[in-house]
């Protein structure tokens, strides 16, 4: 049985954050900063509230008769109680006859293009474990972007401001670990409801390629956030509102526009009412993962388990774009408004920084795809593939429009462009199998 880290990392990131949190908040009120202490104290709190009632949630305890798994969630201690519960169950899976044992099916990876599907047994305890990592995985993308981003950016704004990095500050990194660690749990959790089917496994130099990639993307974001805020401080909320409503409500805009009756099968037990503010959750912690870095896991609220299993790449790459246009332009008001705090850094070697930083998350990205997705056995082309076939669409575009050659020579060489995408290498090809642009989706635009 595998052992349990994911809960491990998940308990100790909580419970460290919050520590932090609780003495950061403490030299605030010793210093008299009551606006900075309630703040830090809201950062703190509100995640911990939400991630008890994800657990809750996720085993349906509001249901059970459990008194004492509630008075340990009421007094915050709900995660220390579930680790605790977690370790238990892992030690005597070795030790006790599993009562009951279910089969479950999975597809191994293709080899010589061919895909077997293998059988497992998976008894009690192995199922029990897999609900608690489940509901952690689950709370550690709340805690990380509806707690962790926000107070991270708080920090930071304070440091600059007062040009100090006390021990409290300082220690107050773990939210950055908080945060690269949600979005990484985001992101193995988006490839296992995707390739729901097969049986997936993700290698440590997967981890540690996805850690850089969140790693810079996140911290760049941070800062750049930062550095407009501290010389524009009404035109950041505009500039958070407009994110922020963007993505809550463009879930919602194709759930109208699709024209399906609204979700009624989330959980049985919930009411219309209670339909609606779990979807509505979900939508704001959607927008809150967007805010600072992309979403892998992508809300399609029109589908019966919200999830869309198929990648758009089409906003993989718009996103990354309109985002480092949105950063750029970021700077650039900070570069012109900026105050005599920044007198003694050096602003375009500043810009340039973050800017390679972004590029560089970007990098580390296509890297992952490349060489270390755990499914780009099911890929139709490889991302050097797809850019090469990108470039030549390009090519070809610009050619019609400035070549004088007659309309069926270029639409040939338009079909010749359609006809470089690779076949699948699976024997049976499902709608998620394409995880790359294509040469025929890119010239199809």
């Amino acid at each position: 049985m595998k052992f349990p880290a994911s809960v491990l990392a998940s308990v100790f990131l909580f419970v460290a954050e919050t520590m932090a949190a609780l003495y950061l908040s403490s030299t605030y009120r010793s210093a008299g900063d009551r606006m900075w202490q309630a703040l830090t104290l809201f950062f703190s709190l509100m995640p911990c509230t939400l991630v008890q009632l994800t657990l809750l949630f996720v085993h349906r305890d509001l249901s059970r008769d459990r008194p004492l798994v509630l008075l340990m969630h009421l007094l915050q201690l709900g995660p220390l109680y579930r680790c605790c519960e977690v370790f238990c169950i892992y030690c005597q899976s070795d030790q006790n006859e599993e009562p009951y044992v279910s089969i479950t099916k999975k597809r191994q990876m293709p080899k010589d293009g061919l895909s077997e599907e293998v059988e497992k047994e998976v008894g009690q305890s192995e199922g029990k474990l897999f609900t608690h990592r489940s509901a952690f995985s689950r709370a550690s993308v709340i805690q990380a972007f509806l707690g962790s981003a926000p107070q991270l950016t708080l920090q930071l704004y304070i440091t600059v401001l007062e040009q100090n990095i006390t021990t409290g500050r300082f220690i107050m990194v773990l939210s950055l670990l908080s945060i690269v660690y949600g979005a990484l749990r985001c992101n193995i959790l988006a490839i296992k409801i995707k390739y729901d089917e097969y049986e997936v496994k993700v290698k440590p130099l997967a981890y540690v390629c996805i850690f850089l990639w969140r790693s810079f993307e996140i911290a760049t974001r941070v800062i750049v956030l930062v550095l407009f805020t501290s010389v524009l401080k009404i035109w950041v909320v505009v500039v958070i509102l407009v994110n922020f409503f963007s993505f809550f409500l463009y879930p919602w805009i194709l759930f109208w526009n699709s024209g399906s009756p609204f979700p009624e099968n989330i959980e049985k037990a919930l009411t219309r009412v209670g339909t609606t503010i779990v979807l509505g959750f979900l939508t704001l912690l959607y927008a809150g993962i967007n805010m600072f870095c992309w979403s892998a896991v992508q809300l399609k609220i029109d589908n019966p388990e919200l999830i869309s299993k198929s990648q758009n790449w089409y906003r993989l790459l718009i996103y990354y774009m309109m985002r480092f246009v949105e950063n750029s332009v970021l700077l650039l008001l900070w570069f012109f408004f900026k105050t005599d705090i920044y007198m003694y850094v050096c602003a375009p070697l500043l810009i340039l920084q973050l800017l390679i930083g972004y590029c560089t998350s970007i990098l580390f990205m296509l890297v992952f795809y490349q060489f270390f997705h755990p499914c780009k056995k099911l890929f139709s082309s490889s991302v050097s593939e797809s850019f090469s076939a990108c470039l030549r669409c390009v090519c070809w575009s610009s050619a019609r429009r400035k070549s004088t050659e007659p309309v069926g020579r270029i639409d040939t060489d338009l079909k010749a462009c359609t006809d470089q995408g690779a076949q699948p290498s699976t024997s049976k090809l499902t709608p998620e199998a394409t995880e790359i642009w294509t040469a025929v989706d890119l010239c199809s635009t």
